[in-house]
């Protein structure tokens, strides 16, 4: 998100709904050449990269479909029609829609034998705040968080050519779920759409299968639902399941763990009625990719039908469910459990349709609660998945926040919204009556949110353990695990507050010295550190940084042939009590580090390079805005994201704090709106840009292996000479 706090840097805001009308793409790459004029590299010393740029008072407009036309923020798109299909390639200007991501490994796999949740997302035809890349500076926005209880998630529009906003795959892959577009026909252009590549043989279906398999293995989201609405001639339909299997088979290839998905329309004679069920009519389409969505007016005896006719395949049957309730439909909106418990009778899987309900039906200001309320009635019927490898970092932010946080500070009181920036969410655990889960926007560590643990210690009782991370991997030989949390309430200093980790049952598991066998699913409390061992100078940082209310632990544990089973907190009473005694805790970050991959020194960020310079009048007098595309290297996989500052302009001496202006997933990011000094005649200015990487294990990494620019930027034939550097 692009935002800077107060300062010599600091961005104009603007609200998502802020849209460019489109501008026109002719003679991008003569466009392109020209913007690279004087961009070269001066100096590369330690990181630092010198760059020198004349301010153009013609800035060279920016290609629409990437870029918004007022800001040029970097922005989502879709394509329309079967030629702007076909006549897509790769593109320099489209590599912020590229995830930068990868999806996080989960146990059990997806293709295990059990039921599955597929979560299809469609509100208000889509492409709305979450279309700008870098988030935007929107008020209660829609969010979704609940990734434990979901194995697929679909982002749904009526554009021929969904590609998912990254945004979301960033965070779904973050939280080990696929993320699938869209692919549409409908009425009458949808039947000429398909009498064009369907009727037309392998070569015109091949092509456009061809073309979906690219687009989802350069984006890096996962695979296509395929929803045909509207009606097909003979020779198109009796080719559609040769284009569903050469689809199919190209994902699969294309994209790992790569999913084609069909939703309930056509039939094998071409007509289009929806049959609610798997039948005779529509098994051919079913038997031709990964799963059938059903549509969502069926009846339990459809239910029925459909589970003997898939046989082995019966949790590749999507059943479809409207949380809207258009129709005549079985549950929805806070009945949509009566719906779920009779597709899990037969054994079948879900799709959710349009769950955001909650939040267009009932409204934006109480949305985090009702939210809760939905899918803590469906929590029964979802099976959950585990995280299955190390490091388990997070600050439970939920990519959105009334206000910016870090270290506890609160850094900017402005509203944000990127859920590229969201964490690994946990498990939202709701006992009735004495817990309850939920998202404190009031208050956090780091981003934009903390969790709010609200819930009693029953009487005669000495502690209650909350279930947060259900994990499923060896355990390495030595755990180090940190906890910041804030007790609130009039005697916080009536509990403590600690982790517990379980293991699953196994003979040989052991606690450190291997003399005595623990309980089977044993319960280990990690031994707390004043401070880690002697040579871990980046874990005693860790271990020292509660401040402004937070509380800061450090733990590690030794275990032997052990696997990781749950991770929990467990608030206890100092004293014993017949009373119930009720607590709040906040939690602001955890994290679970595998001990022998800490000591390994960070990278150094490389070659930071500035691009597409866009030069405008500044907001003040004496002032010009500048925005720009930046570019480093840096080992793939060993960041978590980057942290992308300014260190202000100035045209003689001084120094200014960092000001953040935003998160970069991958190693690009554009900087929008930054407000600079005017240089005076014959003077040249500099600006300063820091690029700070965040690692996997949240470990400090000191400034001197930071990626570094400085632009130095000069009027138009001024001959600058005094600098003031």
């Amino acid at each position: 998100m692009a935002e800077a706090a107060e300062g010599p840097a600091r961005r104009g805001k603007r609200t998502g709904a802020e849209a460019g009308a489109a501008a026109e793409e002719p003679a991008e790459a003569e466009r392109a050449a020209r913007r690279r004029r004087s961009l070269q590299p001066a100096a590369d010393i330690q990181g630092t990269t010198v760059l020198h740029d004349t301010i153009s008072d013609r800035p060279q407009p920016l290609p629409a479909r990437y870029f918004d036309t007022k800001t040029t923020e970097p922005i989502s798109f879709f394509l329309t029609g079967l030629e702007e299909l076909l006549a897509w390639q790769p593109n320099s200007n489209d590599e912020f829609n590229v995830s930068a991501v990868p999806l996080a490994k989960r146990q059990p796999p997806l293709h295990s034998s059990r039921p599955r949740t597929l979560v299809c997302h469609d509100m208000r035809g889509g492409y709305l705040e979450d279309r700008f890349i870098q988030g935007s500076a929107t008020r209660n926005p829609y969010v979704f968080y609940h990734w434990r209880y979901i194995d697929i998630f679909v982002y749904f529009s009526h554009h021929t050519v969904t590609i998912p906003p990254v945004v979301w795959t960033n965070a779904a892959h973050r939280n080990s779920v696929p993320v699938l577009g869209t692919f549409i026909t409908e009425w009458t252009d949808g039947e000429k759409l398909c009498e064009a590549f369907l009727a037309g043989g392998e070569e015109a279906y091949g092509a456009v299968a061809e073309q979906l398999a690219r687009i989802a293995q350069h984006y890096r989201f996962d695979g296509w639902l395929v929803n045909i609405e509207n009606k097909l001639s003979a020779a198109a339909v009796g080719n559609l399941p040769l284009f569903l299997r050469d689809l199919t088979a190209r994902v699969h290839s294309a994209v790992p763990g790569g999913l084609v998905i069909w939703y309930d329309s056509v039939l094998k004679d071409g007509t289009l009625r929806w049959q609610n069920e798997l039948n005779d009519q529509n098994r051919m389409f079913f038997d031709a990719c990964d799963g059938l969505f059903t549509n969502y007016n069926w009846k339990e005896e459809q239910l029925e039908r459909s589970q003997r006719l898939a046989g082995p395949r019966l949790n590749d049957v999507y059943v479809g469910v409207d949380v809207f309730a258009r129709g005549d439909v079985i549950g929805g909106g806070f009945d949509t459990d009566k719906s779920l418990r009779l597709i899990r009778q037969f054994g079948l899987s879900a799709a959710i349709f349009a769950p955001g309900w909650v939040y267009e039906h009932l409204g934006k200001e109480n949305f985090l609660q009702n939210e809760n309320r939905f899918w803590g009635s469906l929590a029964e019927y979802l099976p959950t998945h585990s995280i299955c490898t190390l490091p388990l970092t997070t600050s439970f932010s939920l990519g959105m926040g009334t206000s910016t946080f870090l270290d506890g500070k609160d850094e900017d009181s402005g509203p944000w919204y990127d859920l590229s920036a969201q964490d690994i969410q946990p498990l939202y655990p709701e006992q009735q009556g004495t817990l309850s889960t939920s998202c404190c926007l009031q208050d956090a560590w780091c981003g934009g949110s903390s969790l709010q643990l609200q819930g009693t210690i029953p009487p005669g009782e000495e502690r209650v353990a909350v279930r947060l991370f259900s994990l499923q991997m060896p355990a390495p030989p030595k755990l180090f695990l940190t906890l910041l949390y804030k007790l609130e309430g009039p005697q916080p200093d009536d509990f403590t507050v600690a982790l517990e980790v379980t293991t699953w049952d196994s003979g040989i598991c052991f606690e450190g010295n291997p003399t005595s066998l623990p309980e089977p699913n044993g319960r280990y409390h990690p031994r707390f550190l004043p401070a880690p061992p002697p040579g871990l100078a980046k874990l005693l940082t860790a271990c020292h940084r509660g401040s402004r209310g937070w509380t800061s632990r450090c733990y590690e544990l030794e275990l032997q042939d052990c696997s990781l089973r749950d991770l929990s907190l467990i608030v206890s009473r100092q004293q014993p009590s017949p009373q119930e005694t009720p607590f709040t805790c906040l939690l602001g970050e955890i994290r679970v580090l595998d001990m022998a991959s800490v000591a390994a020194s960070p990278p150094q960020v490389q070659g930071v390079t500035a691009s597409q310079l866009w030069w405008q009048e500044g907001p003040e007098p004496g002032q010009l805005s500048l925005s720009l595309t930046l570019r480093w290297s840096f080992p793939p996989g060993r960041a978590r994201w980057f942290r992308v500052l300014s260190q202000g302009a100035r045209c003689r001496g001084g120094q200014t704090a960092p000001q953040v202006l935003g998160l970069a997933q991958g190693c690009l990011f554009r900087a929008v709106g930054l407000a600079l000094p005017r240089p005076a005649p014959a003077q040249s200015c500099r600006l300063e840009l820091l690029v700070e990487p965040v690692l996997r294990d949240e470990l400090p990494v000191e400034p001197e292996r930071w990626g570094r620019l400085v632009l130095v930027y000069s009027a138009p034939g001024s001959g600058a000479s005094s600098d003031g550097h």
